[in-house]
């Protein structure tokens, strides 16, 4: 029989199955597109010595298309419930370093299962810092298409309130991917359990 307690991190509670312990759970990075979880997560894998998973780079393998094509040829819908199948799955398992799509903790379901069985780590940067990045990832981002500056900073805007869920908070600008990793680290370093 499995035993279960509440442990606190950041004012969120994270299910503590004591077969699994805290520093063993898969950590997940969350934030809008472009913020730079792939790269930070992959750093936080080789660092931590865990495997790095990309959600969307491996549900573009199993269609064997881009994102962009598989909400063209399929939609949106389509592509949401893979995600949200395949995050319930890998948020199951240990010593993961999960990287998900930036609308993948939209689905409340994600959310429940990452806020509950992983540590949620939350990479944001302020919109005047992001939207510089946004000619280096516009053809990769199909939600962005065909939007104009205005409306993204409206979505933007609105996911903000849905990444306010997480275990951790970093402050992304003006820092390299090196500094970002070395805060996320010694903020791991306090957890207990």
């Amino acid at each position: 029989m499995s035993s279960y307690s509440f442990i606190y991190i950041g004012g969120y509670n994270v299910l503590s199955n004591h077969e699994i312990p805290l520093k063993k759970k898969s950590i997940v990075f969350i934030g809008f597109m472009g913020v730079g979880k792939t790269t930070i997560g992959e750093l936080i894998a080789n660092k931590l010595d865990r495997d790095f998973i990309d959600t969307d780079v491996e549900i573009e393998k199993e269609y064997q298309m881009p994102i962009t094509q598989i909400f063209n040829t399929l939609g949106e819908e389509h592509f949401r419930k893979k995600e949200k199948e395949f995050i319930t799955k890998l948020c199951q398992e240990r010593f993961h370093v999960i990287s998900l799509g930036g609308g993948a903790f939209l689905q409340e379901e994600i959310r429940n299962v990452c806020m509950d069985n992983c540590i949620v780590i939350y990479l944001h940067l302020p919109w005047d810092s992001w939207k510089n990045r946004f000619p280096l990832i516009i053809e990769s981002r199909p939600v962005l298409q065909g939007k104009s500056m205005g409306e993204i900073e409206e979505i933007f805007n609105k996911r903000q309130e849905v990444y306010s869920k997480n275990h951790f908070k970093i402050e992304c600008e003006h820092l390299s991917a090196e500094e970002i990793s070395t805060k996320i680290l010694e903020s791991l370093k306090n957890i207990k359990g």
